[in-house]
């Protein structure tokens, strides 16, 4: 379903990265005339396979709401869903390279870089049905987006110091406590620039008072296939990747915040992304 997994783990760059300052320093040297040129001539083909993409997207979502509807258990619906996403992926040219090392514990909590709509779609179609998404609470009010994300069991969870943070906070990490995988985008967001943003303590709190082994995992090409702020997808590879495991240190000090730093930096060495943590989210 154009979806491949290799034995590699950590494609990181080191060092690649840069801050959103010196990444604003850069020219960016002006097209040729040629290139425009050609580029105008492949706009009527970007355009046919833009549409084609999102209208395969579209029908295999409405599609699914009748059997999410019907499918009794959340084990069926995930894998349902599962399924969807890999369907889509491959209608739409979008061939997804997995690079795990060996399996995902089990449970485990994973935490991946957020630059496109796309991410999500991906993370579905590459993790075990076992994993509950924690996202943010105004997805669920999303038409069609919503009833779907609810159907597979989504975590929501109020952001920031807004009323009900602090509950779905300690709902998450009762789940975690049980036992549950879960995955987040601790970003919490993207911006239609490149850039890794802040992490949020959120997924790395639930590891701590749960003992759960954190995995990272970096997302390479979704940005380019669904760039924030276009409507129209492109085709083009995309790869997820672990980079290892992240254990609590029970006698660590402040072990949330230790957790939450080594994964933002291995994901940042591995994506080579502008480093945004200064940026508003």
């Amino acid at each position: 379903m154009g979806l491949t997994t290799t034995p590699t783990v950590n494609i990181g760059r080191p060092g690649s990265h840069k801050t959103a300052t010196e990444a604003a320093k850069t020219v960016t040297p002006t097209a040729s005339p040629q290139r425009t040129t050609a580029e105008l001539a492949l706009l009527p083909l970007k355009l046919i396979y833009g549409v084609y993409a999102a209208t395969a997207f579209m029908a295999l979502a409405v599609l699914s709401l009748l059997p999410l509807a019907l499918i009794p258990t959340l084990a069926g619906r995930r894998r349902l869903i599962q399924w969807v996403g890999r369907a889509s992926l491959t209608l739409m040219g979008m061939p997804v390279r997995v690079h795990w090392q060996a399996g995902l514990p089990d449970p485990c909590i994973v935490v991946a870089n957020h630059c496109s709509y796309l991410d999500g779609v991906v993370l579905a179609a590459v993790l075990p049905p076992r994993f509950d998404f924690v996202i943010k609470r105004e997805m669920a009010s999303v038409p069609l987006a919503g009833f779907l994300l609810r159907r597979i069991g989504v975590q929501f969870v109020t952001r920031g110091g807004r009323s009900g943070g602090s509950r779905d906070a300690l709902r998450v990490i009762r789940s975690a406590e049980r036992g549950d995988s879960l995955a987040f985008f601790p970003e919490g967001t993207f911006l239609r620039e490149p850039g890794l943003l802040r992490f949020h303590t959120g997924a790395f709190a639930a590891a701590e008072r749960a003992g759960a082994p954190v995995v990272p995992l970096a997302i390479l090409g979704t940005r380019h296939c669904l760039t924030p702020g276009q409507i129209l997808p492109r085709p083009g590879r995309i790869s997820v990747t672990a980079l290892g495991i992240l254990r609590p240190q029970p006698a660590q000090a402040d072990g949330a915040a230790a957790l939450r730093d080594a994964a933002r930096a291995a994901i940042l060495a591995a994506t080579g992304e502008i480093d945004a943590a200064g940026s508003d989210a």
